[in-house]
């Protein structure tokens, strides 16, 4: 496994999660006034990197048992 791509999908997904939490706030505060569709990007994003680091980290289990 590249070990480097790892760390890089963990910060990216780091950095997803902190943009939705912002984004939720200002939703909430009434800082943004219509969601437009930034919500559901974020989320989708955030799927596909956690989709993909579920793949690497299960990759390596099978290729390393115990």
């Amino acid at each position: 496994m590249n070990y480097a791509y790892l760390k890089r999908l963990y910060a990216r997904r780091a950095e997803l999660e902190a943009k939705l939490e912002l984004h939720e706030a200002r939703y909430c505060f009434g800082e943004e006034e219509v969601d437009d569709g930034t919500d559901s990007d974020l989320h989708q994003r955030l799927s596909e990197v956690s989709d993909e680091i579920a793949a690497l980290e299960n990759r390596t289990a099978r290729a390393f048992p115990g």
